[in-house]
């Protein structure tokens, strides 16, 4: 089954026209600035005064505003005469603080989310913004539109349909910066809604087919393990957690390669872990629990919708990415506290928790990168254990890494992006936590649970330069804040795609 119709981000053009001149635009939103000495205007003010008779600074007066990154102020058109766009039904001042990306970011949410219903908005806030700021503020607008339903009646509210950046000068220099921004709010987008898919619809073939669809829009090569080739190549991790589903576990492969590819070009793998849904095995959550574990597979959506914009980007280093897919069920065939797997390439783990299922998984598809990839890199992104949210609340995730370069990189990605990363500590003095006296590894080493989990990944990384995102905590929003809407984020997706664009990916990063 695929996906029924959702509503569509608002697609969005470049114009040299100032904002009050595009024809058909109901909404014009004008940029303003927070200063010392009160709200300043920005771009598009004086075309706007000069054309319509309004007190712009007793209006933001009145309503108390400050310019500050978010705030917007609102203004009805009653009459259009004497107004070159007869459309023009509201003025929107959008506050955009100092002007920074994040500050801009914050911006282009606050209108998405002011103008959802309206058919045309045009802004003149990039007019303002270098390249790293316009490509923040269309990732807010994108973002910030967000929407899903399952409702019969279809959505109850949908983003507004075209929005145009106005008063550029030069708009063939900043198509790159749109084509990029709009590459990456996308791969967001689709992380989001493979998260918000209720577990009814999505098990780990439809990951498989959402991959399909993605590799074959992006021109990327895909490869799919199905129950019998996971038993018969020894993914004892994936076969072990979903093998009481009713649905069997997949192993997805997805390959990126650049057209300046040769023979010494770097090349990243990513892993996501995509557990479909998770109740926990028989180590059973309790009901409260369960409420969010459809989106159990964000770190595995997040690859595939990295995968399918890395072109877009131009990425300049080949890039594989594998999701380890599978139902955590509860059943008579359900794996069993006790249990000892074996994974790919042979090491063991003894199974004390079942519910800390997405290291079991995440280990099989890391240990096959570095059997058979060659990479220079890995990656892997999971929600992986609540130890990370309480760490760092729901706004930060965590990031563990062997190497101090590529944790620089993705941290410095992460910061550009609007995702933030803290790097956690990969603490040796917990390793004799994951002891068992009849495997290799215990899976559930307690306390710190965070940092033991990754300590129990890095055994399969071949001490490659390896990197650890667990998103566990930001992978659900519980209230819309400026690009984050209440669900699933789909976080990830923006860091890793400002960090695989960058002409070195890899800089300072050495085995």
């Amino acid at each position: 089954m695929g996906l029924p119709s959702q509503v569509a981000p608002p697609q969005i053009a470049l114009s040299d026209a100032p904002a009050t001149g595009v024809v058909g635009a109901d909404v014009v939103a004008i940029p303003v600035l927070s200063d010392a000495d009160g709200p300043a205007l920005g771009p598009g003010a004086a075309e706007l005064l000069d054309e319509l008779d309004l007190d712009v600074f007793g209006l933001l007066e009145q309503a108390q505003a400050t310019g500050k990154a978010g705030e917007v102020v609102l203004h009805p058109v009653l009459s259009t005469e004497g107004l070159s766009n007869d459309s023009l039904r509201c003025l929107l001042f959008a506050g955009i603080g100092a002007g920074t990306p994040a500050d801009l970011r914050r911006a282009g949410a606050a209108l998405a989310r002011r103008t959802k219903g309206k058919q045309t908005l045009a802004t003149s806030v990039a007019a303002l913004a270098d390249d790293a700021g316009l490509r923040a503020f269309v990732e807010g607008l994108v973002l910030g539109s967000f929407g899903f339903h399952r409702r019969s009646a279809g959505p109850t509210e949908t983003p507004v349909s075209r929005v145009v950046l106005a008063g550029l000068t030069d708009c063939a220099s900043r198509e790159d910066a749109l084509g990029r921004a709009l590459a990456v709010a996308g791969a967001g987008w689709m992380a989001r809604v493979f998260a918000l898919v209720p577990s009814n619809e999505k098990n780990p073939q439809w990951m498989a087919d959402r991959a399909a669809e993605v590799a074959t829009s992006s021109g990327l090569g895909i490869k799919v393990w199905d129950e019998r080739d996971l038993a018969r190549e020894g993914f004892g991790g994936l076969i072990g957690v979903g093998q009481a589903s009713a649905t069997p576990p997949r192993l997805i492969r997805l390959d990126y390669t650049p057209a300046s590819s040769g023979p010494d070009t770097p090349h990243v793998v990513l892993a996501g872990k995509g557990i479909t849904f998770d109740t926990g095995g028989l180590s059973i959550k309790p009901a409260d629990g369960m409420m969010t574990m459809k989106r159990d597979m964000t770190g595995g959506g997040v690859v595939i919708a990295v995968m399918g914009a890395l072109a877009d980007v131009d990425c300049p280093v080949k890039v594989t990415g594998l999701v380890a897919c599978a139902e955590n069920a509860v059943g008579g065939n359900a794996l069993r506290p006790g249990d000892v797997l074996r994974h790919y390439g042979g090491r063991t783990s003894e199974v004390t928790n079942t519910d800390a299922e997405g290291r079991l998984v995440l280990a099989d598809a890391l240990a096959y990168a570095v059997a058979e990839l060659e990479p220079s890199v890995l990656v892997d992104v999971a929600t992986l254990t609540g130890a990370m949210k309480v760490a760092l609340g729901q706004r930060t995730a965590g990031i563990f890494a062997n190497n101090d370069a590529l944790a620089a990189l993705i941290r410095s990605a992460g910061a550009a992006a609007g995702e933030p990363l803290w790097r956690m500590p990969l603490v040796e003095d917990y390793e004799d936590r994951l002891d068992s006296k009849i495997a290799d590894a215990d899976n559930a080493g307690g306390g710190p649970g965070a940092i033991t989990a990754a300590l129990f990944l890095q055994h399969f990384t071949g001490s490659l330069p390896w990197a650890h995102l667990d998103i566990a905590s930001v992978g659900d929003s519980p209230v819309d804040s400026y690009e984050w809407t209440m669900g699933a984020t789909g976080f990830g997706a923006r860091a890793l795609l400002h960090w695989l664009e960058l002409r070195e990916p890899l800089a300072g990063v050495t085995s």
